[in-house]
């Protein structure tokens, strides 16, 4: 595998290069509705992978009412099985602000395991959520 790097996607290029991916993989391959998956961007933080110069994935996080959630993790088809995810959970994590003792996201189902190690763990019942079946995953400190 190339090098890869992650970086905060903070101008309007990088951005871009963001959402294409996630509508590569969530609105064309999952059939997300393109409403819900562009929903609270402003206030979220954003980042790209690049594997060599390439955008490989993206995700962001967000502070709500609840505490820190962890979304949007896409990886494109090529780039997947090669720890990229990993890479970005890890670097979100490290992300978060020191207030941060609520962590929480929506796991898809085949993504769990990923999540849990580190150290998140399921809540509550599976659900659905655009057609796709989820968890509740919760960081504890």
């Amino acid at each position: 595998m190339e090098t890869l790097e992650i970086i905060k996607a903070t101008t309007r290029e990088d951005l871009a290069k963001v959402f294409a991916i996630r509508r590569t993989v969530f609105v064309d391959e999952q059939n997300c509705p393109p409403e819900i998956e562009y929903a609270n961007e402003e206030e979220s933080v954003h980042f790209l992978a690049l594997s060599g110069q390439q955008p490989c994935a993206a995700c962001r996080w967000r502070k709500t009412d609840l505490g820190y959630k962890l979304e949007r993790f896409a990886v494109l088809k090529d780039f997947r099985g090669k720890g990229i995810g990993g890479a970005l959970v890890s670097t979100v994590l490290a992300d978060l602000p020191a207030d941060a003792h609520y962590v929480y996201l929506n796991s898809q189902v085949d993504a769990v395991g990923l999540y849990a190690k580190f150290g998140f763990e399921t809540e509550g019942e599976e659900f659905e959520e655009a057609g796709i079946k989820h968890y509740k995953m919760v960081k504890r400190f």
